[in-house]
C-alpha cells in the first residue's frame, strides 16, 4: 500500500526548509564576515608587545590565571574590570607574587560591553595601543568582537589570552548581539545597558 502526501502538507514542509535556511543563512554571513576580520586582526596582533593585562571579571578563575601570567610579564600593569571584590583579588595576586601597585581593579561595569566601554578612554589618555585580553575560553569570541570595535575606535590593538574551562562556546546569538552594541556604542556614544537606565529613568 503506498502512503499519499497530499501536496498540502509538501508545501508546508517545503516553506518549513526554507524559512530555516533563511534563518541560517542570517546568521552565517555576518558570522563567517566576523571570523575572517578577527582571523585578519589575530595576525596583525602578533606584531604587537602588549602594555597593560586586561581581564575581564565574571568568575575567579580568570584572575588566578591572570595573576600567574603576569608572573611571566613583570614590567606591565594589570587591569581587572568587574572582577572579584578587592579584598579576595588581592590575595590572589599577592599570593602570585605579583606587586598590589601593579594591579588596577575597576568596578564599573555591569557586563561585557561595559568592560570596554568603561576603561576605553582612559586607556587612551594613557597612551596604550595595545593590550593583553584575559578572559575564559567560551568567552573569548564575544569579548574579541566588542573588543575589536570598542578599543579598536581608538586604535588600541587586543592580543588574546583564553583561560581554559573544558566549556562549550558561547551561543553566536550572543556575540552577534552584543557586537551590535558596541557599534552602537561606537555610533551614539551609549550602551545598551545605558540606554535601558534611561528609558526607566521618568519623565518631568
Amino acid at each position: 500500500m503506498l502512503l499519499k502526501i497530499r501536496p498540502s502538507r509538501r508545501v508546508h514542509r517545503f516553506s518549513k526548509t526554507r524559512h530555516y535556511q533563511s534563518k541560517l543563512f542570517v546568521w552565517l554571513v555576518p558570522l563567517l564576515a566576523i571570523l575572517l576580520w578577527l582571523g585578519y586582526k589575530e595576525i596583525k596582533s602578533y606584531f604587537v608587545q602588549p602594555q597593560v593585562i586586561f581581564v575581564l571579571g565574571g568568575e575567579p578563575l580568570r584572575e588566578q590565571f591572570a595573576a600567574k601570567f603576569a608572573r611571566q610579564h613583570p614590567n606591565i600593569p594589570i587591569w581587572v574590570s568587574g572582577g572579584t571584590p578587592e579584598g579576595y583579588a588581592k590575595r590572589v595576586f599577592t599570593k602570585a607574587g605579583i606587586n598590589w601597585n601593579r594591579v588596577h581593579l575597576d568596578y564599573q561595569a555591569v557586563d561585557t560591553v561595559t568592560n570596554f566601554t568603561t576603561v576605553v578612554e582612559r586607556f587612551q589618555a594613557k597612551g596604550i595601543n595595545n593590550v593583553y585580553l584575559i578572559t575564559s575560553d567560551d568567552h573569548m569570541l564575544r569579548a574579541r568582537i566588542i573588543g575589536e570595535v570598542v578599543f579598536g575606535s581608538r586604535g588600541i590593538t587586543i592580543k588574546p589570552v583564553s583561560v581554559n574551562t573544558g566549556r562549550s562556546p558561547e551561543s553566536v546569538e550572543k556575540s552577534v548581539r552584543d557586537g551590535a552594541r558596541a557599534v552602537v556604542w561606537w555610533a551614539t556614544g551609549y550602551t545598551g545597558a545605558t540606554i535601558a537606565r534611561k528609558l526607566k529613568q521618568p519623565k518631568n
